[in-house]
């Protein structure tokens, strides 16, 4: 299993950008994952990497954040980054890093696109984000 730390996490005012970063023990074979977690709510997917050495990763980003949220890596660094722009109050939550094997890129497609907390094994202990209006 791959050890997973969060940071970057931050108070910003509405409309303000952040870059949380997730560094892990190691990227190959992985399909990565962003979820976050707001009080009184049920985890929600938020974006996905599967960073397997093509030019091009495939992602996939959930509609409430397409457009303000970027998902990217460094393999060199074994290091996953969410760039998150225009944030509104409503993206206030803690943001966690996940992670599943993956094998095979149909499959790693199939895990990213369903943005589901049971495919994910490990998880780091997260990140606070806290937008204010």
């Amino acid at each position: 299993q791959v050890q997973l730390v969060e940071s970057g996490g931050d108070s910003v005012r509405d409309g303000g950008s952040l870059r949380l970063s997730c560094a892990a023990s190691g990227l190959s074979y992985r399909c990565m994952g962003w979820f976050r977690q707001a009080p009184g709510k049920e985890r929600e997917g938020v974006a996905f990497i599967y960073p397997d050495g093509r030019p091009t990763a495939p992602t996939y980003v959930a509609d409430s954040v397409k457009g303000r949220f970027t998902i990217s890596h460094d393999n060199a660094k074994n290091t996953v980054y969410l760039q998150m722009n225009s944030l509104k109050p409503e993206d206030t939550a803690m943001y966690y890093c996940a992670e599943t094997s993956c094998m095979a890129y149909h499959q790693a497609v199939e895990i990213l696109k369903a943005m589901a907390p049971g495919h994910y094994r490990g998880w780091g202990p997260g990140t606070q984000v806290t937008v204010s209006s």
